[in-house]
């Protein structure tokens, strides 16, 4: 059985730290290829999918794929639309995202209707869930 799967035989929940993604983008040198994927971040995706990469856990795919497209120069809203993306990309289900604060319902809104992914968005906190319907 692959490592996305536990031994209950359920999909591993995707967590992502949008804290760490914050500080670590306040130390990254960019490259060209870095500013493009920021401009296109589908580009990224299908880009720097590489076989090591695939080698890991979903969670830490994800987070090395998240930092290469998402951007402190967008919206915390463009940035969780991105993310989205990148799960669904991946075919994972669903993501939890850690922030360092609660969004505003204006926000929230924001991400579902734009979302072209159907969502369902649940926030406890500082935590927020994301479920691809």
């Amino acid at each position: 059985m692959s490592d996305l799967y536990r031994s209950v035989g359920k999909p591993e929940r995707v967590c992502f730290d949008y804290t760490h993604f914050l500080s670590a983008s306040c130390n990254k040198r960019w490259r060209f290829v870095d500013a493009i994927c920021g401009v296109m971040p589908l580009f990224g995706m299908v880009t720097r999918d590489t076989a090591q990469s695939k080698r890991c856990t979903q969670s830490a795919r994800i987070r090395q794929l998240a930092l290469q497209v998402l951007s402190t120069q967008v919206s915390d809203e463009t940035n969780i639309l991105r993310l989205i993306e990148l799960v669904n990309h991946q075919g994972l289900p669903e993501i939890e995202i850690q922030l360092p604060y609660a969004l505003e319902e204006s926000q929230l809104s924001t991400i579902r209707t734009q979302s072209v992914i159907p969502v369902h968005i649940e926030l406890c906190g500082e935590r927020l869930l994301i479920a691809l319907t």
